[in-house]
């Protein structure tokens, strides 16, 4: 298994902006990783802080270069500019890597609440694409289930913080200084404190996705006086504004939205911008400059941010964006992060104890069906001679049971300890050596070892 890829912790948010991939990008990107010739299957994580090609590789350096060029190739980056902020992980290090990813242990924000749906999706869409196959479908269902672990066993996902909460909270906190540019930290919209940070503000959520569904109940949860959603696709904005209770406003006329907005929190998948200057200003002049009035609060959660940079410069504007978010981790424990290790540490362990006991698997199973044929033919054969003496049918079944039980007994101890022993060093010498003492044929071995592919895997 090999990973490739740059998040907030490797590359500026200026280089992550230019570096996501979504929609039709992502599609192709992921086609042309898995028809790469060292790739056997592929999968991309691609969320607004990250870019990562998860691979099934049989050369590690052929991989490595294959994913590189056709990353900066659907990054849009120069590989001088991509390759210095990549990282690459193989092998033990890869599968811990999406472990610790699928925990939220590698997220912005700590624990995020996200980030399980987002490996969750990534993985549906290579299984879509036909990308996604045995071994790496096995690794996923191991970090799906790793990630479910740490958020029941632990208190890493108990705070249910995201980017939309931090943001929120930040944005808050900044207005009650006066910070950002604002003016007075009171007002009529001024936050309360405690868990109601958006208390008595209007907010517009622009775009419709599942970023947006997440901001919307954030919204309502921290005690929004109004919710708005506006979304390029007015359907896709109406189901969400009839899910979290909020009303529907004309994206064609962000402006007049703008004006009835405290609150602007924007999370689309548009390549350009969404929210410009000119809109902003226009929506100003709209508002209105009342004294003691808070500045517009924008929370810029997308990548590429949605939001023209030249708003931050407009006088009564406040803008948080990724910049902002990145220096910000959440109030997870030490404690709890540590039992998240663990937990991976013993998901990770666990997952390569199937991987050797698989490995020894072919020949524990033609062992067994070697016993079977030979047991089968003896019994026929006394079968013969002892019902040519008259003994029952009924007799010759339990003469038929003990003999089976018996040969299960003598081969448990044995094929148990081999599996135990297939992770030691040297563990595939116990399969040699089973296969040599009981002279198996090396083509039924191998005959099990070719079906072995068609049964799901040990995740």
């Amino acid at each position: 298994m090999l990973v490739v890829g740059l998040s907030h912790k490797s590359a500026p948010v200026a280089t992550l902006e230019r570096a996501a991939v979504s929609g039709d990008t992502l599609a192709k990107l992921l086609r042309d990783v898995a028809l790469a010739e060292p790739v056997a299957e592929a999968f991309v994580v691609s969320t607004c802080n990250r870019v990562e090609v998860y691979a099934d590789v049989d050369r590690f350096h052929a991989g490595v270069t294959a994913i590189c060029e056709l990353l900066a190739r659907y990054c849009g980056l120069p590989p001088g500019e991509l390759t210095p902020h990549l990282y690459v992980h193989y092998e033990d290090r890869a599968v811990s890597h999406l472990l610790s990813v699928a925990c939220g242990l590698d997220s912005m924000v700590v624990g995020d609440g996200q980030i399980l749906g987002q490996v969750r999706s990534a993985l549906k869409f290579a299984a879509d694409h036909g990308s996604l196959g045995r071994v790496l479908g096995g690794l996923g269902r191991l970090a799906l289930r790793t990630g479910k672990r740490a958020r029941a066993e632990t208190g890493i996902g108990k705070l249910g913080t995201s980017l939309v909460t931090l943001a929120v909270e930040l944005g808050a906190a900044s207005l009650e200084r006066g910070g950002l540019g604002g003016s007075s930290p009171r007002g009529n919209t001024a936050s309360e404190p405690g868990d109601r940070p958006l208390a008595g503000r209007r907010v517009l959520i622009v775009g419709a996705g599942s970023m947006s569904a997440l901001a919307a109940a954030t919204a309502a949860r921290s005690g929004a006086a109004s919710i708005a959603v506006a979304n390029r696709t007015r359907r896709h904005a109406e189901r969400l504004a009839a899910a979290a209770g909020a009303t529907v406003a004309d994206l064609g006329d962000l402006p007049a939205a703008l004006a009835r907005a405290d609150v602007v929190i924007s999370c689309t998948g548009a390549a350009g911008y969404v929210i410009t200057a000119g809109m902003v200003s226009a929506g100003l002049a709209a508002r209105g400059t009342a004294a003691g009035r808070d500045p517009l609060l924008v929370l810029d959660l997308a990548m590429p941010r949605d939001v023209e940079p030249a708003v931050a410069g407009l006088a009564g504007v406040a803008v948080i964006g990724m910049d902002q978010l990145s220096g910000h981790g959440t109030a997870v424990s030490a404690d709890d992060v540590a039992a998240v290790r663990a937990i991976c540490e013993a998901e990770l362990a666990g997952y390569h104890s199937a991987i050797d006991a698989a490995r020894v698997a072919p020949t524990v199973v033609a062992l067994r069906a070697k016993a079977a044929t030979v047991v089968d033919a003896e019994l026929a054969r006394l079968a013969g001679r002892l019902s040519a003496d008259g003994v029952t049918q009924d007799t010759l079944d339990e003469i038929a049971k003990a003999v089976r039980r018996v040969v299960d007994k003598l081969l448990h101890g044995p094929t148990v300890r081999v599996k135990e022993l297939a992770g030691s060093p040297g563990g595939d010498e116990y399969a040699a050596a089973l296969r040599v003492l009981f002279d198996l044929d090396p083509r039924a071995v191998e005959a099990v070892t070719r079906a072995a592919p068609e049964q799901e895997g040990p995740a």
